[in-house]
């Protein structure tokens, strides 16, 4: 009985765990350049990403070579995360170079991205991103969380 229990509360935990990386929602295609980048930002405008494909790209190449996904994040602090091949996030509070965003591309509230091993959900509340690895962050004007 109590191997019963540990294992449903184990399974519990797990599901619990991953929900973080459920992101549902209608998709939504981003334009990418000539090299393969692909920046968008929220609707808000305070949030903005940058997908560099596997390679790299003319002008920047990855320390480990990519893909790998930036967000970054304006008010109330300039915040900016970053999440690489191995998929666990980096983040860098107020970082010397602080170019978001872009407003060619809006990411629509309740859609979702993806490209390569990431996906990205749009939301009022903020955004969600997670890696095939299941490491991910959630971003929004009141916290940023990575896991």
């Amino acid at each position: 009985m109590g191997k019963v229990l540990l294992a449903a509360a184990l399974a519990t935990l797990l599901t619990c765990a991953a929900a973080p990386t459920a992101l549902a929602g209608p998709m939504q295609t981003m334009k990418a350049d000539a090299d393969g980048l692909v920046v968008f930002t929220m609707p808000s405008g305070n949030i903005g990403c940058t997908y560099v494909p596997e390679g790299g790209t003319s002008v920047y190449e990855p320390a480990d070579g990519g893909p790998e996904l930036i967000c970054e994040r304006v008010e109330p602090v300039y915040v900016a995360v970053r999440i690489g091949r191995d998929g666990r996030p980096q983040r860098t509070d107020n970082p010397d170079e602080q170019g978001c965003c872009s407003l060619d591309q809006k990411f629509a509230y309740g859609r979702r991205w993806s490209e390569g091993p990431f996906a990205c959900k749009s939301e009022k509340s903020g955004l969600t991103c997670t890696s095939a690895r299941g490491h991910g962050f959630s971003m929004s004007r009141a916290a940023i969380r990575t896991w």
